[in-house]
C-alpha cells in the first residue's frame, strides 16, 4: 500500500549536498525529465543522467551513463520511467548503492513492488511526486509565482 510521504521526509531527501541519479532523462530540453534534472543541477545538486541512448554525452556538468550501476555514488534514485520498469531499476540501485538516501518516482509513477523492496532495505521511497515541485513548495519558491505556500518570510530564496 502506497503511503503519502511527509513533508519532513521530503525535506530530508532534498537536504543538500545530494547527488541525483536521474533515470530516463532526455537530452531534449522541452521534456519534463530534462528540465527537472536541469532545475536540480541549478539548485546545487549533482545530477547524473542515466539513459543508454545518451551515454557519454555531457548533461548538467557530468557525463550521462547507460545504467544505474554506472552512475557511481548517488544519494537519490530519481526515476522518469514507466511503472513496469521501476522494480528492476530499484533492485539494481539497491544492489549498487545500499546506503542511498531515497528512491524518488516521478508524477504518475507508482510501484508497489519497488515500495516493498525499499521497505525491506530501509530506504525511503517517494512516489507520484516531482522533486522540482516539492522543492519549490517546501522552500518557498512557489510564492514568487503567486502561489500561497503557507511559508512566511521576508527573504527571497537565493538563486544558484
Amino acid at each position: 500500500m502506497t503511503t503519502t510521504p511527509s513533508d519532513d521526509l521530503i525535506r530530508r531527501v532534498l537536504a543538500k549536498p545530494a547527488t541525483f541519479a536521474c533515470v530516463g532523462v532526455s537530452a531534449n530540453p522541452v521534456r519534463p525529465s530534462h528540465y527537472v534534472a536541469r532545475y536540480l543541477a541549478r539548485r546545487g545538486y549533482r545530477v547524473v543522467a542515466v539513459n543508454p541512448a545518451i551515454a557519454g554525452r555531457d548533461l548538467f556538468g557530468t557525463a550521462a551513463v547507460g545504467t544505474v550501476a554506472e552512475a557511481g555514488a548517488f544519494d537519490v534514485l530519481d526515476v522518469f520511467r514507466r511503472p513496469e520498469a521501476v522494480p528492476a531499476l530499484v533492485a539494481e540501485a539497491l544492489a549498487a548503492r545500499p546506503g542511498m538516501r531515497a528512491v524518488w518516482l516521478q508524477i504518475g509513477v507508482v510501484s508497489p513492488e519497488a515500495e516493498a523492496m525499499c521497505d525491506a532495505a530501509g530506504v525511503p521511497i517517494v512516489q507520484d511526486r516531482c522533486p522540482k515541485i516539492e522543492y519549490q513548495r517546501l522552500f518557498g519558491e512557489l510564492r514568487m509565482g503567486g502561489f500561497a505556500t503557507g511559508l512566511i518570510s521576508s527573504r527571497l530564496p537565493r538563486d544558484t
